[in-house]
């Protein structure tokens, strides 16, 4: 059975690499593993169960819904103008900055390919001006948009698995999580990525300069004669930036420590016969901050209110199609290799050696993101694989899904076949393996700094 699952696998890597669609590839491996393991019925339950599960439907497709409308009315670049604007006096911070303003643009939208989209209509010009290759440009760029900002959102589904899996613990709350568990782990990433993505974008600048490529020139002199000075650019409207972060402050604000405004069931999901809030009342209520966000920016933007909710629907389309779907495929992957005994060999190799929990828990859900191309399906179908051993052992069991959503976020990052790096490929006319290379580094940089500050004790 091994054997028969390395090889599957194997050739599932392969057919990815060459192009396949990443959702059949997933779901033919699922069914031969599960076949082999004579379960194949557990995967088509797990279909049915994930592709109807609103705890994915509603946060997804809602969020990319306000994504859609964001861009439909500008908002978005209102938001990443905002941030930029400082950016266009400090050439030697455009790097860090980019990064850094990518990062903060993902924790409202959610959507990687959102923010890479929004952010590379302003920065890919500005940092051409600047001097900088496409292939830099494309790299700081996919490091920002995708490096894990989404992971402070409560609205992010990591979150959302992590809490299902957790009923009744009190930092299992996604909220709780965004403030608690996740900051020390994201931010270290964050930090150790931009330095040394920082270093090596001077190495990469040399090189292209030893290859023939342009010259970095006077970057006031270029920046006004391609994009304008500072005073000519388009004008920002404070409001409309803004509005992005109508949901999130909504959702961090009916959540504890905070508890600034109750949300009543009511307006949610009533509560159970008993008395007690209902399991699905998280997922929905980001359903609903998305949806105050919409009505935000249709509010802030009359001339463009009458297509808003067309946009809404139409992005929540695209939630279901491109990552949904992932989701679904990549869960049955991770129920095929469980009936195969994956996750109880796993678990038997962490009760033995437990100093492995912390690394496995990042480096594994890293690899199959990588795969994958989806950090969401990494973390939905193996966080299970992680959840029984951390109780087995005393192990704070959200904390652990911290670390694996964070190592899920940086394998999508460096995926050569994630949405977010075709996009950024795309943008800068950069080849996605290029990209996916030039991250790899400063991601395993992160990653490897957050599991040894773990694993030393520091958070």
């Amino acid at each position: 059975m091994e054997w028969f699952l390395a090889v599957v696998a194997g050739g599932a890597i392969v057919m990815v690499v060459r192009g396949w669609d990443v959702r059949l590839v997933l779901l033919t491996a699922s069914l031969l593993i599960a076949g082999a393991a004579g379960n194949v019925p557990a995967v088509v339950r797990e279909f049915l169960a994930t592709f109807s599960n609103e705890k994915f439907v509603v946060p997804i497709c809602s969020a990319m819904g306000f994504a859609y409308v964001l861009r439909h009315t500008g908002c978005e670049r209102h938001l990443v103008l905002l941030l930029v604007q400082p950016l266009r006096y400090v050439r030697a911070l455009l790097v860090p900055g980019v990064v850094a303003i990518g990062f903060l643009v993902n924790i409202p939208l959610v959507s990687q390919t959102s923010t890479a989209v929004c952010l590379g209509a302003v920065v890919v010009p500005l940092m051409r001006a600047a001097g900088y290759s496409m292939a830099t440009i494309g790299a700081c760029l996919l490091l920002g948009a995708s490096v894990g900002g989404e992971l402070l959102n409560p609205g992010a589904p990591e979150l959302q698995t992590v809490a299902s899996a957790n009923p009744g613990h009190p930092r299992a709350a996604p909220q709780v999580q965004a403030t608690n568990s996740l900051p020390p782990l994201v931010f270290t990433q964050l930090a150790v990525a931009t330095v040394v993505i920082w270093v090596m974008s001077v190495w990469w600048e040399r090189a292209a300069k030893v290859e023939g490529g342009p010259p970095a020139p006077s970057p006031f002199t270029v920046w006004e004669r391609e994009i304008g000075s500072p005073a000519e650019t388009e004008r920002i409207n404070l409001v409309k930036a803004l509005v992005p972060l109508v949901p999130l402050v909504l959702l961090f604000a009916a959540a504890p420590p905070f508890k600034f405004v109750d949300i009543p069931d009511e307006w949610v999901i009533p509560r159970k016969a008993d008395g007690k809030r209902d399991p699905a009342y998280d997922g929905r209520l980001v359903g609903l901050a998305m949806l105050v966000g919409v009505l935000v920016a249709a509010a802030v933007t009359p001339n463009k209110s009458g297509d808003c909710v067309k946009e809404f629907f139409t992005g929540a389309g695209y939630g279901f199609t491109n990552v949904v779907s992932l989701i679904v495929t990549a869960t049955c992957f991770g129920k095929a290799i469980e009936t195969a005994g994956v996750a109880q060999k796993l678990g038997a190799l962490i009760e033995q050696a437990p100093e492995l929990m912390q690394p496995l828990a990042a480096f594994v859900p890293l690899a199959f993101a990588a795969v994958s191309g989806s950090g969401m399906a990494s973390t939905q179908s193996l966080y299970g694989f992680f959840h029984a051993p951390a109780l087995a052992l005393g192990l704070d069991p959200v904390a652990v899904g911290a670390m694996v959503s964070v190592g899920s976020a940086a394998g999508r990052t460096m995926s050569p076949v994630a949405a977010v790096v075709l996009m950024c490929g795309t943008l800068t006319g950069t080849n996605p393996f290029t990209l996916a290379k030039r991250v790899a580094v400063p991601l395993f940089a992160g990653i490897g700094a957050v599991v040894l500050l773990r694993l030393a004790g520091a958070f």
